[in-house]
């Protein structure tokens, strides 16, 4: 009974674990090199300038908010994007310092 238990346990993990690589997999994602011009850590936002001038805010999803704390205006980073199903931005999953 124990060895059975055991067995079902295992595939109720293997199980869990697979849907969530397969909700990871269905997300889509896009990076973008920007500039930051300002963040604001109680509105979870952060506010950048593109390679055009245009400045767009949106708002920091909980992965990537330690990230906002490590940046400041002025600094170049690549932002990774969540989208929707219809392509539209969601929010920022990650900052990173951009190479140079």
């Amino acid at each position: 009974m124990k060895r059975l238990v055991s067995i079902l346990s295992i595939l109720a993990v293997a199980g869990l674990a697979f849907v969530q690589a397969a909700n990871a997999a269905d997300k889509k994602t896009h990076e973008m090199t920007v500039t930051v011009v300002s963040m604001d850590m109680t509105a979870k936002t952060i506010t950048v300038k593109d390679d055009k001038g245009a400045e767009k805010t949106a708002p920091v999803l909980a992965e990537a908010l330690a990230s906002l704390k490590t940046i400041k205006a002025g600094d170049m980073v690549v932002l990774t994007c969540l989208d929707n199903e219809k392509g539209e931005h969601q929010g920022v999953t990650a900052i990173k310092a951009a190479k140079k």
